[in-house]
C-alpha cells in the first residue's frame, strides 16, 4: 500500500487493523483465553502462599475400582458419579447396578471442541465414552449418565477391550483383546491369523473412520501388542522389536470403502446398518504390505519419541542393560552427546524416564531419591548434533537417614552390617509419583517414608522452569508402599485413590482452603472432627 493511501485512512480504521493483527498473534487483551490465563496465574500465587492449606474434606470407600476425570469421581463401574468440587460429597447421578453383560471395560472423557458448530445441543457438554463387555460403544452425559449415542462395534468374533486417543479429543481408537483360539481348536491344528482389531473414530460429532485387522500374514507371527498414537501405527514384537507405520497413509491407501454411522450397507454379502446390532462395523481397511517408517529394538518394547528436533529413548535389548537409557536422533539414529543416562541405583523398583509433557523438549528421569530434568541442546560448534544436559534436579530429603556399615553397641562391641539398605528402602524418603499440572505449570512429586506399618507421604509442588520447591502438602492417611496408589492434582483439588488387598478401594479428597490463622493446621488429625453420613446408599466420611 502506498504512503498516500495509508495516510488517508481514518484513525479508527487503523486501530481496528492493529487490534486484529494483535489478536491473530494472541495479544488481544479482552480475549477469553487471556483472562483465563491471568486467573490461573492468580490461582497459582494463592495456592503457593504459606497461609493456603489443602484440607481432607471427605473420604469414601468402594469394593470396585474408583476413577477420576475432570472434577468427577466414578464408582461402581461408572454407575455412580460424584462431584469432587463441593466440600461435601454431591452425587451427580446413581444408576441401578448393571448386569455383568453390561459391564464397562474402559472409558474416556470427551470435551466440547472450541469454535466448532456441532449438530446437537448435548454435544456442547462434557460426555463419557464407555466400552461395554458386549462390544457396545456408548456416549453418556458426564453429569447425568444419560445415553446420548449407542454404537454396536462387532459380533462375537472379537472382544473390544481398550479405548485410547490417537489425537486427544479428536480421534479415538478402540482396540480388541488379542484373538486366541480355544485349546481344542489349537490342538486340532487350526490357526488364527488375525491378532487384533482396531476401530477408529472421529469424535464430536462421532463418526466412523474405519476398522482394520492386524494379521500375522502381514505383520508376522511374533506380534504382542499394537497401538495408534499421533497418526502412527505402532506394532510391538516379542523379541523387543518396535515398528512404526503411517496410519493416515494406511487408512487412505488401503480403505476399500468409506461408511457412515446409521447408514445402510451391503458388505461381503451382509446387509445392515452401520453401527447397529447385529452387524456392527465393517472391517473396511484391508492392509497389504504397508511401507515401514521406522523400527528399533528395545528391552521390553520400551520406546518413546519426543523433543525437538525429534529424538527417541530406548533401552538396549539385553537384560544386563536394564536401567540404561539411550537418547538418539530419530533422523539418523545417532546417539546424542551424553545420551546414555543411568541412575546407577540399587532398588527393587526400576527408575523411569520420559519426555516432559510440557512440550519443552526436556526429559524427566526419576530414581528412588533423585529426579533429573534434562534438556536437549545443540553441541557447541556443531549444529548437526544434540547433547543432553542437566537442567535441574530434585533430591529427596534423607538428612535423617543413617546407614552406617559399622556400629558400636553400648558395651563397646563392634557390629558390622552384612547388607546395605536399598535405594528405595521404605524407611528412606522415596519418590513414587511425578506428574505435571499443565494449567498451573507446576511439577508435582509424591515422596513416601514408611517405618513399620506407618507410612507417610507428602505432595510437593515445584516450579516447572527451575525446580524450586513452592509448596508441600502432607497427606493425612497412612501410605502403604505395597498397595497401588494414584494421586491427581487438578488446580485447587488433590485426590488420592488407594487400592488395598481384596479389592478394597479408598478415595481421599483434598481441597484448597485459605486461612490466615497460624494455629489452624489442616494436616492435624487431632483437631479435626469426622462425620459419617449416608448418601445414595454409600457411606461418606467428611469434616
Amino acid at each position: 500500500m502506498c504512503p498516500q493511501a495509508a495516510a488517508s485512512w481514518e484513525p479508527g480504521a487503523r486501530n481496528v487493523c492493529w487490534l486484529l493483527t494483535r489478536r491473530t498473534h494472541g495479544f488481544y487483551a479482552r480475549d477469553a483465553g487471556v483472562a483465563y490465563r491471568k486467573n490461573l496465574g492468580l490461582l497459582r500465587k494463592i495456592m503457593c502462599q504459606e497461609s493456603t492449606k489443602f484440607k481432607n474434606v471427605w473420604t469414601t470407600h468402594s469394593a470396585s475400582p474408583i476413577a477420576y476425570e475432570r472434577g468427577r469421581i466414578y464408582l461402581d463401574n461408572y454407575q455412580c458419579c460424584i462431584s469432587s468440587i463441593a466440600q461435601e460429597p454431591r452425587i451427580l447421578y446413581q444408576k441401578p447396578k448393571c448386569p455383568k453383560s453390561e459391564k464397562i471395560e474402559d472409558a474416556l472423557l470427551l470435551e466440547c471442541p472450541l469454535g466448532e458448530m456441532l449438530p446437537s445441543p448435548s454435544d456442547y457438554k462434557s460426555s463419557l465414552i464407555v466400552l461395554t463387555v458386549r462390544n457396545w460403544l456408548l456416549r453418556l452425559s458426564a453429569d447425568s449418565g444419560e445415553i446420548l449415542e449407542k454404537i454396536h462395534l462387532a459380533g462375537s468374533y472379537c472382544k473390544f477391550r481398550y479405548l485410547s486417543w490417537d489425537t486427544p479429543q479428536e480421534v479415538m481408537v478402540v482396540k480388541s483383546a488379542q484373538n486366541k483360539l480355544p485349546a481344542a481348536a489349537q490342538q486340532a491344528g487350526i490357526q488364527e491369523s488375525v491378532l487384533f482389531y482396531l476401530a477408529v473414530f472421529q469424535v464430536l460429532p462421532l463418526s466412523f473412520i474405519g476398522m482394520l485387522e492386524i494379521n500375522k500374514k502381514i505383520f508376522g507371527n511374533s506380534v504382542t501388542d499394537v497401538a495408534v498414537s499421533n497418526g502412527i501405527l505402532i506394532v510391538m514384537y516379542s523379541m523387543g522389536l518396535v515398528r512404526l507405520y503411517n496410519f493416515q497413509s494406511i487408512s487412505k491407501q488401503f480403505m476399500e470403502q468409506p461408511f457412515d454411522l446409521g447408514h445402510e450397507f451391503n458388505w461381503n454379502g451382509q446387509v445392515g446398518v452401520v453401527g447397529k446390532y447385529p452387524f456392527g462395523l465393517p472391517c473396511n481397511i484391508k492392509i497389504d504390505t504397508p511401507p515401514l517408517l521406522f523400527e528399533a529394538s528395545s528391552l521390553e518394547n520400551a520406546f518413546q519419541i519426543g523433543g525437538y528436533p525429534w529424538h527417541y529413548i530406548i533401552t538396549p535389548n539385553k537384560k544386563k542393560h536394564k536401567g540404561i537409557f539411550h537418547i538418539c536422533s530419530l533422523k539418523d539414529n545417532a546417539l546424542a552427546k551424553n545420551g546414555i543416562q543411568e541412575m546407577k541405583c540399587c532398588s527393587l523398583e526400576p527408575d523411569w524416564i520420559y519426555f516432559h509433557p510440557d512440550m519443552s523438549s526436556r526429559i524427566i528421569h526419576v530414581g528412588p531419591n533423585l529426579i533429573k530434568v534434562l534438556k536437549l541442546k545443540e553441541v557447541k560448534n556443531n549444529t548437526d548434533q544434540m547433547e543432553v544436559a542437566e537442567d535441574f534436579t530434585i533430591v529427596a530429603n534423607r538428612e535423617n537417614c543413617v546407614n552406617n556399615a559399622v556400629t558400636v553397641t553400648a558395651s563397646g562391641r563392634v557390629v558390622k552390617k552384612r547388607f546395605n539398605l536399598l535405594d528405595d528402602d521404605p524407611e528412606q524418603e522415596t519418590f513414587k509419583i511425578v506428574d505435571y499440572e499443565d494449567e498451573l505449570d507446576l511439577l508435582s512429586t509424591v515422596a513416601v517414608t514408611q517405618i513399620g506399618a506407618d507410612g507417610r507421604a507428602h505432595l510437593d509442588f515445584h516450579c516447572n522452569e527451575h525446580g524450586i520447591l513452592l509448596k508441600s502438602i502432607p497427606l493425612l492417611e497412612s501410605w502403604d508402599v505395597t498397595y497401588s496408589h494414584e494421586v491427581y492434582f487438578d488446580k485447587d483439588l488433590v485426590l488420592h485413590i488407594e487400592q488395598k488387598p481384596n479389592r478394597r478401594f479408598s478415595c481421599y479428597v483434598y481441597q484448597m482452603v485459605c486461612d490466615t490463622a497460624k494455629d489452624d493446621e489442616c494436616s492435624s488429625q487431632e483437631k479435626t472432627e469426622r462425620v459419617f453420613c449416608e448418601k445414595g446408599g454409600r457411606i461418606f466420611e467428611y469434616i
